[in-house]
């Protein structure tokens, strides 16, 4: 009875993950391999032709880009090895020397055909078929079963389309986000009282950490750009890629001003000494401005994460407030700087390196900056489109593709005339 409920209770939790990119994921490599091998079976003259659900196992990678350009690769390095083995097998023979040239042909016909990361691939298809006496009956059953793991990995694209990891990807750069709020916040309310400098130079370290956090993200936004690509679930696939990288890219250079900012407090704590890094007033201003600027840093990542219209405004109108709210204690900050530095002009190289890069971070978080940077890039990456394809190009143009994607609503605005 206990065991019953233990399953019921596992089994519930596991429906609401049904939907879930690991999940599909999952399900469709194994029912990939599965198809591939029952296929094997009555086509191939192995009795156990594991190398075809071997081969869609890997061709049915996370996104139906990657599937396509492995499963190519794949076939590739495999008939290239198959050839390889059948040319030792007529000249040379199995020895203990001919097996060394072997592999060091096998790696180089590999980097020939570029096969990428299945150079490996060339070599191993190689050996086991040299290693057996009917080299022709092998090739060709090791080379049929390859293109049955290919074809039927490819095919369970189409059938069962590979999930999309947009929403990933916008959670790991809100996440990002969220991250760099937390350390603003924690660098202003302790730059408003008496900073010791080794305190703000754990602040610089935590601030270089952000770097690592930058590389996860970019890697799962790199895995989201390509499950967009030749992905019949997704409409207007260029236009989410641009917004989300043109969005890391924002986040990337407030993570280095915010690393220069924590810098410049490291060096202010140093002259001060065991004096205050501002006096009261400016201090309150300080941790107030930084304040503002890490929720509008969450803002432009819930913006830029958005794809609904109707949400895109409502977070648009939310950071224009932020900003507009940033840019005032600004303002204040910079009239009492220039006071406090009317009246002791010690430090004020520093004093006026906090308000510059306060104000970077929120020339970049600018609503109008992100749409002429959007823009530019959508407008750089149909020119290269057009220069690679420029038939296709034509054919979309004539549809009207282009024109309904600046219609989009989906935090860009519309187009400027």
């Amino acid at each position: 009875m206990l065991d019953v409920r233990k399953w019921t209770v596992e089994l519930r939790r596991l429906i609401p993950r049904r939907r879930e990119p690991v999940v599909v994921q999952t399900l469709r490599s194994a029912i990939a391999a599965t198809i591939a091998y029952v296929i094997a079976l009555r086509l191939s003259p192995e009795p156990a032709p594991l190398t075809a659900p071997l081969t869609a196992l890997l061709v049915v990678q996370v996104t139906f880009y990657a599937t396509l350009t492995n499963g190519i690769r794949r076939v590739n390095s495999v008939v290239a090895g198959v050839l390889v083995a059948i040319a030792f097998s007529l000249l040379v023979g199995l020895t203990w020397w001919s097996l060394a040239l072997l592999i060091v042909a096998s790696l180089a016909v590999g980097h020939l055909v570029r096969v990428d990361e299945y150079v490996a691939e060339v070599a191993i298809s190689a050996m086991l078929v040299l290693g057996v006496t009917t080299v022709g009956f092998t090739a060709w059953a090791r080379i049929v079963e390859t293109l049955i793991g290919a074809v039927v990995g490819m095919a369970c694209n189409l059938l069962l389309p590979p999930p999309v990891w947009l929403d990933q990807a916008g959670q790991s750069i809100e996440d990002l986000a969220r991250r760099i709020r937390q350390l603003m916040l924690r660098t202003g309310e302790e730059a408003a009282g008496r900073t010791p400098w080794e305190l703000a130079a754990e602040r610089l370290h935590e601030a270089r950490r952000l770097d690592h956090d930058i590389v996860q993200v970019d890697a799962a936004l790199r895995q989201a750009e390509d499950s967009l690509r030749l992905n019949p679930r997704v409409k207007e696939g260029l236009l989410h890629r641009v917004v989300l990288r043109t969005g890391l890219d924002t986040l990337e250079i407030c993570t280095v001003v915010l690393r220069v900012l924590a810098r410049t407090f490291t060096d202010l704590a140093k002259a001060r000494g065991s004096q205050e890094l501002f006096p009261p007033r400016v201090g309150a201003l300080v941790e107030q401005l930084l304040a503002e600027i890490a929720d509008a840093v969450v803002s432009f990542a819930v913006l830029v994460t958005t794809h609904l219209s109707e949400n895109a405004e409502s977070a648009e109108a939310r950071l224009t407030a932020e900003l507009h709210s940033a840019a005032g204690t600004r303002d204040r900050l910079a009239e009492l700087l220039r006071e406090e530095v009317r009246a002791d002009w010690a430090d004020w190289q520093l004093l006026g390196a906090v308000l510059t890069e306060a104000n970077r971070m929120i020339d970049e978080l600018d609503t109008e900056h992100r749409t002429r940077r959007l823009f530019e890039e959508l407008d750089r990456v149909s020119r290269e489109q057009r220069a690679k394809l420029p038939r296709m190009t034509q054919v979309r143009e004539r549809l009207g593709v282009q024109d309904h994607l600046w219609r989009n609503r989906t935090g860009v605005g519309e187009r400027s005339p």
